[in-house]
């Protein structure tokens, strides 16, 4: 099967795959068991297809009659031969408007393809018995170019994956077509708005509290990460408020806690923190900064400032706590 079938199918399938993206149909389709004839499919611009033994030309006349006959005839089950006879039916009468998705590599992959199935001409063992041509090349991200990843992605269509025969429906075909669209779930837009409405009231809670309990929510954030207290809260040294161990990375950290601090405060603790050099990791908390703070790049060093420190807070489950001191 030469390279010089990719990206050479009907004009069809193309405006299919346009700016409406609007298939009529979607199916899943197993490029062999593990996936192994996936690399080829990718790189010729294919979808394979097995069935050995079962007649290429009785499938392109429709006689599907015949085809059964086969089918039944090498030992199948009747629940086995259906089955088979269905997927066989989706291999040579879906259109080419019909998306064909799999996934291979960490990856949802998807492609229209020409409704043309080719034959196979003496297939060695193992190998592909025919093969329909993808339209375009298939493709890995969404219309807009985001990563189409299986962790980025619903566990309830990926159960797709698993799958055992060669073609099926798919679940949650909205779903699906959102994501190669590039559209948002409304309602993921409106728990975005909830998620940043609670960080603001978090925010405005941790601004209000004194230095004390400001020092306890960032000790409470750095114990629930993992972190453990060296020296006790408001006993810290001359150029530190607090000093952590992580026992299981063995680093070290200082951490420093400003209620209001500038950009110029930062830069002094942080040279003082690469003066000692005794530690790993950096820490600067502060609930009001004036201005904008930044710090360097770096895995060692860490910045929670207004909403980023009741994100965080958040995060390791600091709300109800926070609501409790509003009292």
């Amino acid at each position: 099967m030469p390279n010089t079938l990719k990206r050479n199918a009907s004009d069809v399938a193309e405006d299919v795959a346009g700016a409406e993206f609007s298939p009529t149909s979607v199916r899943y389709v197993k490029l062999c068991q593990g996936g192994a004839w996936s690399k080829r499919a990718f790189e010729d611009g294919i979808i394979p297809f097995g069935f050995r033994g079962v007649d290429h030309v009785l499938c392109a006349t429709a006689d599907w009659e015949a085809v059964r006959a086969q089918l039944k005839a090498t030992g199948k089950t009747a629940g086995t031969v259906s089955q088979n006879t269905r997927e066989l039916r989706n291999i040579y009468e879906q259109g080419s408007d019909c998306l064909w998705i799999t996934v291979a590599d960490g990856h949802l992959y998807w492609a229209f393809a020409d409704p043309v199935v080719i034959a196979v001409e003496d297939p060695a063992e193992g190998e592909p018995t025919r093969y329909r041509r993808v339209a375009g090349g298939w493709r890995r991200d969404s219309l807009t170019g985001a990563p189409l990843t299986t962790r980025s992605l619903s566990s309830a269509l990926l159960r797709t994956a698993s799958y055992r025969m060669t073609v099926c429906r798919v679940a949650h075909e909205d779903y699906l077509l959102r994501r190669i669209r590039g559209e948002v779930d409304p309602l993921h837009n409106e728990a975005l708005g909830l998620q940043q409405q609670q960080q603001d009231l978090a925010a405005r809670m941790i601004a209000q509290l004194d230095w004390r309990d400001f020092e306890t929510v960032v000790d409470l954030i750095l114990t629930r990460s993992g972190w453990r207290r060296g020296s006790k809260v408001g006993d810290g040294e001359v150029d530190v408020d607090m000093l952590y161990d992580n026992p299981s990375t063995g680093e070290t950290a200082w951490v420093q806690v400003k209620s209001r601090a500038g950009q110029g405060v930062l830069d002094d603790y942080l040279e003082r923190f690469v003066r000692d050099g005794s530690c790993q990791r950096f820490f600067f908390a502060c609930h009001t900064p004036e201005g904008t703070l930044t710090l360097p790049p770096g895995p060692g060093h860490h910045l929670w400032a207004g909403t980023a420190l009741a994100a965080v807070a958040i995060r390791t489950g600091l709300f109800d706590w926070l609501i409790e001191r509003t009292k």
